[in-house]
């Protein structure tokens, strides 16, 4: 037979492992200082503006 497993437990060790997840993935979102977000901002404006030096503009470019 197996063993008598508290329902009550199970919910809530269940609920805490959601949780504990959640958090985690909160952390790597939204987890970085001010300085690391603006690098992220800066790198990602310079990419765009190589980008779109590199755009052809005309009619016939598909």
């Amino acid at each position: 037979m197996g063993d008598i497993v508290s329902l009550k437990r199970f919910r809530k060790r269940a609920e805490r492992h959601r949780s504990e997840q959640q958090a985690e993935t909160n952390r790597a979102r939204f987890g970085r200082t001010k300085s690391e977000r603006a690098i992220d901002e800066q790198r990602g404006k310079r990419a765009s503006e190589l980008l779109d030096q590199h755009r052809i503009d005309g009619e016939d470019a598909s």
